[in-house]
């Protein structure tokens, strides 16, 4: 993915910036993403030869960082986003090496803590480039960083497993430990950006034209969408394999890909369309996630499948562009370290209702059940947005 005419005059901040940015949040991105799927072989290196922590543990980093992103945000605010998203990076260093080294499930835990505390790089790199742009451009941005985290949820288990027959992927968290602090090193050369305060007073950065959505409605928004997609994330294999009977490993994880490829493939079209219409696209969004979650309960060959996959895909895709243009508009006269750490606050609460749901509802009606209950909060979603009470536009509080 590219990023095209992101350039700010006003702040010098280019596309390169922007690209930098998104690529330091790809790198350091690994470990947190590519290794929570290999608990269960991590696990019983500390004792706990069943694994039966391994679902706590898998979210611990998102319930801490849910609880710390909106203090650092507004700490980002106060002291500077470039301070912050240092802190982010070194941060992850830190708590990926401690994990690395750590010699019992007790240690371990502290590190995963600690990851969540510490952590934060989305938010923290959200809250720089909102400092740094606004509208379309800003917009634009996001959807790079949100095609950085799909990249790297399909990239980094790959090559994790890939090392895993010279490393197990318990060290592994040690040495991927080098690439955080390898992002923190090429961020150090950023600018600063221009205090929200100075872009508040000046003239030509004035603009009374209310949001699109209310503050409180996007917050909604996110925690639908990562509730209503996130919950078939854990147990798709299963499913798949329910379905499917005798499907390959390899198989199994192309089709959990699929979507976050159509993503990488189709976002900055689905920008260029949507941008001007964001309210049209998330409903789409939603609309799509609810059949195509619906689909995956009935499907019952590859075809099928792959067919449901492509449309949650899209789904997936409408969402989270259109969720970045709705950020980008409700970030304008607003600290945007504070906003985005809020913001992130309701996206990991979601994952974790998500993680929580979809565990309860496969272990009582089956690994179908997670799709099945996405899908019907997408749909719920979806009427709420057409609601007449939602279509109008709300004046921001400053």
């Amino acid at each position: 993915m590219t990023v095209q005419t992101l350039r700010m005059p006003r702040t010098g901040f280019g596309r390169g910036h922007v690209q930098a940015v998104a690529g330091c949040y790809f790198v350091a991105s690994f470990a947190a993403l590519g290794l929570p799927p290999y608990l269960t072989q991590i696990l019983p290196e500390l004792g706990d030869h069943g694994a039966r922590w391994a679902g706590v543990l898998y979210i611990v980093p998102t319930v801490f960082g849910a609880l710390g992103a909106p203090l650092w945000g507004r700490l980002a605010d106060r002291f500077g986003r470039k301070r912050l998203l240092l802190r982010a990076q070194l941060g992850l260093t830190v708590s990926f090496l401690l994990a690395g080294w750590a010699d019992s499930l007790a240690t371990f835990t502290v590190a995963l803590v600690l990851q969540g505390i510490l952590g934060g790089t989305f938010a923290a790199s959200n809250g720089y480039l909102g400092a740094a742009l606004q509208g379309p451009a800003l917009s634009k941005a996001l959807t790079l960083m949100q095609g950085s985290a799909r990249a790297a949820l399909v990239v980094a288990p790959i090559v994790v497993g890939s090392l895993s027959g010279w490393l197990s992927p318990h060290r592994q968290y040690a040495l991927l430990a080098v690439l955080p602090l390898t992002a923190a090193l090429l961020l150090a050369a950023l600018p600063e950006p221009e205090p929200v305060e100075q872009r508040r007073t000046k003239p030509e950065t004035a603009d009374d034209t209310p949001a699109v959505v209310s503050l409180r409605a996007l917050y909604a928004l996110e925690f639908a969408f990562v509730f209503s997609t996130v919950i078939s994330f854990p147990y798709l294999i299963a499913l798949v394999d329910d379905r499917i009977p005798g499907t390959s490993p390899a198989l199994s994880g192309v089709l959990f890909a699929l979507p976050h490829l159509v993503y990488l493939v189709a976002a900055l079209a689905v920008h260029a369309a949507f941008r001007n219409r964001p309210r049209a696209g998330i409903a789409l969004g939603f609309a799509c996630i609810a059949l195509g979650l619906a689909g995956h309960g009935v499907a019952g060959s590859l075809t099928t499948l792959i067919a449901v996959r492509l449309l949650l895909g899209v789904g997936l895709t409408l969402g989270l562009v259109c969720l970045s243009v709705l950020a980008a508009d409700c970030a304008r006269g607003r600290a945007p370290g504070g906003m985005f750490g809020s913001l992130e606050f309701f996206s990991k609460a979601g994952a974790v209702a998500a993680g929580v749901a979809a565990a309860v509802g496969s272990a009582r009606f089956g690994p179908a059940a997670p799709v099945l209950t996405g899908g019907a909060a997408a749909a719920v979603t979806v009427v709420v947005i057409l609601l007449p009470t939602l279509n109008h536009r709300t004046r921001r509080s400053r």
